[in-house]
């Protein structure tokens, strides 16, 4: 096939690793049977096999990961093994909400799952990617070698990237890249901060219990009901006033339950949610500032309180030199209005695991139609793509491949 680009680089070079129509649909095919067979985080067994064929196929030696999901694949390692390789990360789970599209023919076939964070576009990305790279080997035009990553679990929290490093997913790695969908942005375009651009979270569950009894009689009780209610409203706010509020520490709650009749005062109250920031530091101190404000107010209110504080993931941080590197792919293939800026936002990613080891930078890829009012956000059940998103990813990447080496 050929890998020509028609973008000219200084100096009159060209840029090879354009993606050929052939593979492009073979890709669209790729992502959408993924689509329709999504797998929860550590159960991605079909998907690993999927990867692991078309990458065998392509004359490439991935490795499965020792949990059973997951692949590992280097280019251009001929057998060795290279310290300053770029690696290419891809997330390959699903989640466990119900695919609500109607007259889509690549719905999801599996009750209550769904690819409703674009994975299944990032895990084409690599793929189409490590394709095209190997070709590029063949031809002699690959000069540095690469890694492909195919994580399982990332909205497993803490995220399945730590087992995918302690399985030697960062060795001999100098950089590491990534995409995230974004259904704010343009098919076409990308998004890209230097800093942070995800933030932490982590998961809290709480469980509270003290004596019930009628509700004609409160007082000789301890009030589950409203204690919840108060842990709910009071430790938000006392949060936000035991740390700087430029931290963006957030306390928010996604379950409640208590009781099971109108004239009871139950004994056993259940509370769970997320805890994000912003900051890195703010993370590190939010364990004891949070923990202490939900006893603060269960005692108050005489209630027993059981706290399961679960640690997540920091922010992502963009490294500036990895940035850039991003930046100046995407104008080589599409120019400078190609790329745009974005801000940071609240939801966590485990990518930062990676980037606690090794310089590296996540780009938001644009998945909405130009023109198109309606926005499919992250993790609703109606969630798709303008699959146009995967070209850009795949020439995003190998030319990030490339321009590395002249680094």
């Amino acid at each position: 096939m050929s890998l020509e680009s028609e973008v000219d680089l200084p100096g009159g070079a060209v840029l090879p690793g354009a993606l050929p129509e052939a593979l492009r649909a073979e890709l669209v095919a790729f992502r959408r049977d993924l689509h329709m067979h999504p797998e929860l985080g550590n159960q991605e067994f079909r998907t690993t096999a999927a990867i692991k064929e078309r990458l065998e196929r392509a004359g490439l030696r991935p490795r499965v990961l020792s949990s059973g999901t997951g692949v590992i694949c280097d280019i251009g390692t001929d057998g060795g093994t290279d310290s300053a390789m770029l690696a290419m990360r891809a997330d390959i789970d699903g989640l466990p909400i119900p695919d609500m599209k109607t007259e889509c023919p690549y719905r999801s076939t599996v009750p209550d799952r769904a690819h409703a964070c674009g994975h299944d576009v990032h895990t084409t990305v690599v793929l189409g990617t490590g394709l095209v790279l190997a070709e590029l080997h063949r031809q002699g035009l690959l000069p540095r070698p690469v890694r492909l990553i195919f994580q399982p679990a990332e909205e497993v929290l803490p995220g399945g990237a730590a087992d995918a490093i302690a399985d030697g997913a960062l060795d001999g790695i100098a950089r590491i890249i990534a995409v995230h969908c974004d259904p704010r942005v343009d098919a076409g375009r990308i998004g890209l901060r230097q800093g942070p651009i995800t933030s932490a979270c982590d998961r809290l569950e709480i469980a509270l219990d003290g004596p019930g009894g009628h509700t004609a009689r409160p007082h000789l009780t301890t009030d589950l009901v409203t204690a919840a209610a108060r842990v709910v409203t009071d430790v938000p706010a006392l949060v936000g006033r035991r740390i700087d509020s430029r931290s963006g520490l957030a306390v928010t709650w996604g379950r409640i339950e208590s009781g099971h009749a109108p004239n009871v005062i139950p004994q056993h109250a259940e509370l769970s949610g997320t805890v994000r920031c912003l900051d890195l530091e703010a993370w590190r101190q939010a364990p004891d500032i949070v923990v202490a404000a939900i006893d603060e107010v269960a005692n108050l209110h005489r209630a027993k309180s059981e706290i399961n504080y679960v640690r997540g993931v920091p922010p992502v941080v963009n490294e500036a030199g990895v940035t850039e590197l991003l930046r100046d792919a995407m104008i080589a293939r599409r120019g400078v209005e190609s790329v745009e800026d974005t801000q940071q936002s609240l939801g966590g990613e485990d990518f930062s695991w990676y980037l606690e080891r090794v310089p590296g930078a996540m780009a938001r890829l644009g998945v909405r139609t130009p023109g198109e009012r309606t926005v499919r956000d992250l993790h609703q059940g109606d969630f798709d793509v303008d699959e146009h998103a995967i070209t850009v990813g795949v020439e995003l990447f190998t030319a990030a491949a490339l321009l590395d080496a002249l680094r």
